[in-house]
């Protein structure tokens, strides 16, 4: 895939008022700026409960792990050690104190398709097609397993 082609992009983009301006941000620097909490929110995952909950620290046996569980999108920053697991807009979320629910009013910088890692910002599992979210119910799944380390393996 090569940078921004599929509908699914076409779909993140849409989360702009100027779906173009997405496009001509990942074509001209590989990541763009998304407003959050109207089609889309996104969940805070510190990178070591990730890793607790995958029960490792090999970056392709964690990304097959939150594709698995999570079966929807997902970010990582190598820089601040986070996962975002893109999910739908909900009203109430139970964890907050351990993984932000970002939304309305908030923004992501969202890695072009072809961002793929291992370092900086880059898909960790990328979008499918159009309308691809997380499971809340995953990612819920994945922070009381990181409660209990080794559950998921």
């Amino acid at each position: 895939m090569t940078r921004d082609d599929s509908s699914a992009f076409d779909w993140l983009a849409g989360a702009q008022a100027a779906p173009q301006q997405a496009h001509r941000e990942w074509a001209e620097a590989g990541f763009a700026l998304l407003p959050l909490g109207s089609r889309f929110n996104c969940v805070l995952l510190p990178g070591r409960l990730v890793r607790e909950a995958a029960g490792t620290t090999d970056h392709e046996a964690v990304n097959a792990m939150l594709a698995e569980l999570l079966n929807g999108p997902v970010i990582y920053n190598s820089a601040q050690h986070a996962y975002y697991a893109l999910v739908e807009p909900v009203d109430r979320w139970e964890y907050r104190s351990v993984a932000a629910m970002l939304g309305d009013g908030a923004y992501l910088t969202v890695p072009a398709s072809d961002m793929r890692g291992p370092v900086g910002l880059h898909w960790a599992v990328p979008p499918r097609e159009p309308g691809d979210l997380c499971g809340i119910e995953g990612v819920a799944a994945l922070l009381e397993s990181a409660r209990r380390p080794g559950r998921l393996r």
